[in-house]
């Protein structure tokens, strides 16, 4: 039986890259289709090597991906180390090397080589998500690109990888880690908000009432005794890192987020120039190349993190509209095909990648209307950049290959 390719998928790709070069094109102010000195033009060279790498991934063997999964691991891995000694550091982030007048960011690579091996490894006949020591090896395979990426200050392209546990709750993970998740997110935001010693004690009046109130029940003192120490231990220490890890501007980004300041001048600026750029689009836009605020370079970054501006500004909330949904379609029919397949190995590399779809989606438009702080991510397919766009290509077309041709063979 002949493989064929999911044609949704295919069509959403052409879409989102499509309306990516022209968002790009929209923002240059220049009349000429192609121009190699334009970021525009970039973007056409790396569409086209796109679409090339889209075509040659699907022809390989599905068996290829699953036999080599480990050496693609170690070597995007090795690119993580590498970026260390020969990296050239952009908006205050080591995490590129450079090509001649082109540039490779391994941390984007290294997202779709670590939902390969994580696929490979929870698919194995032995994994068995409820036992500790197999959460422990799975998180190793999450951890390790993460602090990696995190030594190259580039917190915002580690926030994804995060995003990676959701694909393993599928598989069995206990629901008790995203419980312990949401617990540390409150107690960081409180920490930002309040002095330690206020959380501290609030946490020791809760629980002083809980040992009352179980006083006939003493056998769950030292339980509730070891969460206070677990508690106040990380109220402490991520204060303490929260002081002295994050950079002030990141800081300044979550509190600015928070509404704890104020500063639309100043770290609020491109937030600011963001939801002033996709407001005045209202709800059919200014039309094509008549955005003023973009063509202007009133939004900073105005072709790769904040480029949703520009569809907002240009095309309204019709074209968002559009956008959200086209991201919402690709998501939902990445996790249908994934659910349907009878192999284990597509169905968690399917939602592994959804989930990274998921997160970049989420994070890039969220910071562009002030619902996230500004960490610098790409919005999929439609950025500016030829990194993001090949390795999100690799991520898709790996899957549409794996979907169409594999069939329990591992």
């Amino acid at each position: 039986m002949k493989a064929t390719p999911d044609k949704i998928l295919i069509i959403i790709f052409l879409l989102l890259i499509a309306i990516g070069w022209l968002s790009i094109y929209s923002t240059s102010g220049q009349q000429e289709i192609f121009s190699i000195s334009s970021s525009y033009g970039y973007q056409l060279i790396w569409m086209g090597a796109a679409i090339l790498i889209a075509v040659f991934t699907f022809v390989f063997s599905s068996r290829l991906f699953y036999h080599i999964t480990p050496a693609l691991y170690l070597i995007f891995s090795g690119l993580l180390i590498v970026v260390f000694f020969v990296g050239v550091e952009r908006s205050g982030a080591k995490s590129w090397i450079g090509i001649g007048n082109f540039g490779i960011q391994p941390t984007e690579f290294a997202k779709y080589a670590t939902c390969l091996l994580l696929a490979r490894y929870v698919s194995g006949l032995n994994c068995d998500l409820t036992k500790w020591k197999y959460v422990l090896r799975t998180s190793a395979i999450i951890l390790f690109p993460v602090s990696l990426i995190l030594l190259q200050n580039d917190t915002g392209s580690a926030l994804p990888l995060f995003f990676l546990i959701f694909a393993l709750f599928r598989e069995g993970l206990t629901p008790w880690i995203l419980i312990i998740g949401f617990v540390a997110i409150v107690l960081l935001i409180l920490v930002v908000y309040f002095p330690q010693w206020i959380i501290f004690l609030s946490i020791l009046a809760l629980f002083i009432f809980i040992l009352i109130h179980l006083r006939k029940k003493k056998k769950y003192y030292s339980g509730i005794i070891v969460v206070f120490l677990i508690l106040s231990a990380y109220i402490f220490s991520v204060g303490t890192l929260y002081d002295k890890v994050l950079q002030p501007h990141q800081k300044q980004r979550i509190e600015l987020l928070l509404g704890k300041i104020d500063d639309p001048k100043g770290i609020g600026y491109n937030v600011n120039q963001a939801k002033i750029a996709i407001g005045s689009g209202g709800f059919w836009g200014k039309g094509f190349c008549s955005g003023t605020q973009t063509k202007l370079n009133f939004v900073p970054e105005q072709v790769t993190d904040f480029i949703f501006c520009t569809i907002g500004e240009e095309q309204g909330f019709v074209g968002c509209f559009f956008v959200i949904f086209l991201y919402g379609v690709l998501i939902w029919r990445i996790i249908h095909l994934a659910e349907a397949s009878k192999d284990t190995y597509v169905r968690i590399y399917g939602y592994s990648i959804a989930c990274i779809f998921f997160a970049h989606f989420a994070i890039n438009i969220g910071m562009t209307i002030g619902l996230m702080p500004v960490i610098g991510i790409p919005l999929p397919f439609i950025s500016y950049g030829g990194s993001s766009l090949l390795a999100f290509t690799l991520m898709l077309f790996t899957f549409i290959n794996l979907e169409a041709k594999t069939h329990g063979w591992h």
